[in-house]
């Protein structure tokens, strides 16, 4: 690795650096908004700016969190809803991807499929959730149904599009050499649309959350979501505060996961602009 630096002209080095400089400073900024908004909202609930009862406050939360701890409740409530979200997740994303693929491959059946689609991408999900309770059961079934309904059809939509957009003069050249169409799709459509599928894979990480969200929501013994309701019922909106933290951090760590499968994937560091 050494060597490798020494070899890099000065200007190379000083850009590596000013990157390096950038990249350490983002972090830092990033830190001390998080750090300062928990401080001030810790400040104005001791000063009663705000109310502690209907806001909480972090020192408050830390406790509802380290109680939840220690009745060996945390991680049975976050170890079921991350369970029924990689699940829901990871169906969504292959199904959709195998929908598109067929979609693609029979543009008659695209055609015939589409009005379908657009509808069912409009169609509210959430009152869909007493149907997929009656059908299958309350149950954590039902809430993974409810997250593959959410992202499913986006996930369809979304790979499709790239398939459909995929370069048509990188095609034809492949078709004169004699590809059929399952090499077109494996040497060009496929490997043309990894940033498509990666984005729909970001896509997914928000609405499989939502899914459980809403369907843990509806029926749940337990889960992050039944810990909100349980908490707004009982107003301990420490509890539901919490959760909602909690639930955050989690959705951060499994969004940070596809980043890092997009990195792995594309051989390239990705540039993250919010």
């Amino acid at each position: 690795m050494s060597r490798d630096v020494e070899s890099l002209s000065p200007e190379r080095r000083i850009y590596l650096r000013k990157v390096k400089i950038k990249k350490i400073a983002t972090w830092i900024i990033r830190t001390l908004i998080l750090v300062s908004l928990f401080a001030l909202w810790e400040i104005a609930a001791n000063l009663k700016l705000i109310d502690p009862f209907i806001t909480s406050q972090p020192s408050r939360m830390v406790k509802t969190l380290l109680n939840l701890y220690h009745q060996g409740d945390l991680f049975r409530h976050i170890g079921v809803t991350c369970l029924e979200t990689v699940a829901g997740f990871v169906i969504g994303t292959l199904l959709g991807t195998l929908i598109a693929i067929i979609l693609w491959w029979s543009e008659f059946t695209a055609h015939v499929l589409e009005p379908y689609l657009v509808i069912l991408n409009s169609l509210p999900k959430v009152a869909l959730g007493p149907i997929f309770i009656i059908w299958i059961g309350a149950g954590p079934a039902a809430i993974i149904t409810m997250a593959l309904a959410i992202s499913l059809i986006v996930t369809i939509l979304e790979v499709l599009n790239g398939f459909i957009q995929t370069d048509e003069e990188k095609i034809k050249l492949v078709q004169t050499f004699g590809a059929n169409r399952l090499q077109v799709f494996l040497k060009v459509v496929l490997p043309s649309n990894i940033p498509a599928m990666i984005n729909a894979l970001k896509v997914n990480v928000g609405l499989s959350w939502v899914g459980v969200i809403t369907g843990e929501f509806l029926v749940s013994k337990a889960g992050l979501g039944y810990l909100i309701v349980y908490g707004g019922q009982v107003f301990q909106l420490d509890l539901v505060m919490t959760s909602v933290i909690i639930l955050a951090v989690a959705a951060a760590l499994m969004y940070q996961g596809v980043v890092l499968l997009q990195k792995k994937l594309t051989g390239q560091k990705v540039t993250q602009k919010h």
